[in-house]
Parts: structure tokens; C-alpha cells; sequence
């Protein structure tokens, strides 16, 4: 198992409870899908299980990452846990690059501080993994900054550097929300199809019931923190019980509909 995560909490400083109870687990392959609108507690359960809450938030309960608990441990055990055995893809790639770095600079970090990659090693390593994700001249995007990029472009480079060190588990955070819907597209295909050839295990957090159907087996439905429903991906778009739940697929229907009609 990669990852237990048993009656997860999250607290803020004022003592709202932003997550409740929270558990699930992952095995090596398997693909769970966090799903929920805006508030549920979705991210901030796939923040907290790699130690990354903002300031101001407070994790409980448990969260076993290939070993290791993950609630209360040190930043330095943290880090070597982040990029060698759980990957993170963020929502804004803008955001989560720095703009002041080169992109080839950026997917170096981890594999030089995973891997001791240096020298023509680190510099062959770095062109693969722009490669891999398939993006043109991978030369020129190493020299680039994130903004001389387009917003598909510099996804791609945040895929690259959180799969550089072939990590077990890749936890993908409303990758593709921030862009558009024929970008979108492309980067499922390739998120999908490198889980695959990896054997990759996968916590695909989204909104989007549709791609959530595409990239999972089976889903959480988070609402106001606390699971409301779980379950085969399937079962849930076919027969949801919880009345949340309900709404969400009957939103994700019509909204299907309406884009067929036009």
C-alpha cells in the first residue's frame, strides 16, 4: 500500500474544521478520484497527505505515505517523501513555477536532489523528461522562463518535473482547470497515458465529474469536508445514493446535453 489515510482532519486557526474524517487508501496502480465543488475539502485532503497546508492549517488523524506518517513528521522527512515517492501536479502551473528560474533549472531540482543526477547525466535526464511530455524542442523550453511559454506548454513542464524521479504515487490537483478546453483535452491524454505505461498509482482531484469517469476507477464525494459517498466511478455515475451526490451527476447530464446541442 502506498497510501493510508485514516480519519484525516484539517483545522484552521479560528478552530473551523475544514476536513473531517477523512480515509481512504491507494495501492500501487490503483486510481482514486477526490471529488466535489469548490469547499469540499478535496485539495486540502491532497495537501495535507503530502504535508503541503498552507500556514494557518492544522492536519490530524493519520496519513501513511509508503511508511512514513505524514501528520506531525519534519519538513526535512518531508522532502525526501516529495518528488522520489508522491508527485504533485497543481491546478496553475503559472503559480506553481518559479518565475525567476529557468524551466530546465526547475525540472533539475528534483532529480539532482532524488537521484544525485549532475553534470551531462542531469542535463540528458532533464531533455527525456521534457521529451516524455511531449512537448516541442525540449532544448529550448530548458532555456526558457514560464512565461516566454503558453499556459499547455508550461503544464507540460510541471508534469515533467513531478514524474522526473518516477514517483509511485502522482496526486494531480485540477490540473487542467486553468486551461482550455482543447488543452484540456491533451493533457489528460498524456497524464493518462504515462500513469499507464508507468503503473503509476493516481489521486486525481476534480470538480469534473467527466474527467474524474476518465481518469479513475474509483471516487471519494467530498461535501462541506466529510465523504459522502464512495465507490466504483461507475457505480456512482450510474446509481448515486447520497443526495448530493445525486445533484452532481444530474448537473454533470444536463450540462453534457446542453454542449451536444450546441
Amino acid at each position: 500500500m502506498i497510501l493510508d489515510v485514516q480519519n484525516l482532519g484539517v483545522t484552521s486557526r479560528d478552530g473551523a474544521q475544514l476536513v473531517r474524517d477523512v480515509s481512504f487508501t491507494v495501492d500501487a496502480g490503483e486510481r482514486i478520484g477526490l471529488i466535489g465543488e469548490s469547499g469540499s475539502g478535496k485539495s486540502l485532503t491532497s495537501f495535507a497527505v503530502t504535508g503541503l497546508l498552507p500556514a494557518g492549517l492544522e492536519a490530524s488523524g493519520s496519513a501513511v505515505l509508503d511508511g512514513v506518517q505524514v501528520i506531525g513528521a519534519r519538513e526535512r522527512d518531508l522532502v525526501e517523501l516529495r518528488g522520489g515517492v508522491a508527485s504533485v501536479v497543481f491546478q496553475e502551473p503559472l503559480t506553481a513555477l518559479d518565475p525567476l528560474m529557468r524551466l530546465g533549472k526547475q525540472v533539475a531540482e528534483p532529480l539532482r536532489r532524488h537521484l544525485g543526477l549532475r553534470g551531462d547525466g542531469l542535463r540528458r535526464a532533464v531533455i527525456d523528461a521534457l521529451t516524455e511530455v511531449r512537448l516541442p524542442d525540449p532544448e529550448r523550453i530548458a532555456r526558457a522562463y514560464p512565461h516566454e511559454i503558453s499556459g499547455g506548454q508550461r503544464q507540460r513542464v510541471a508534469i515533467a518535473a513531478a514524474l522526473a524521479c518516477k514517483p509511485q504515487l502522482l496526486i494531480a490537483d485540477e490540473p487542467t482547470t486553468a486551461l482550455d478546453v482543447t488543452v484540456q483535452a491533451e493533457i489528460l491524454a498524456l497524464l493518462d497515458s504515462l500513469v499507464a505505461d508507468r503503473g503509476m498509482a493516481l489521486v486525481f482531484v476534480s470538480h469534473d465529474l467527466a474527467v474524474v469517469s476518465r481518469m479513475t476507477d474509483h471516487a471519494l464525494v467530498l461535501r462541506e469536508g466529510r465523504v459522502v459517498e464512495r465507490g466504483p466511478i461507475a457505480r456512482i455515475l450510474k446509481a448515486p445514493s447520497d443526495p448530493y451526490t445525486i445533484e452532481l451527476v444530474r448537473s454533470a447530464r444536463e450540462l453534457d446535453a446542453a454542449l451536444e446541442v450546441s
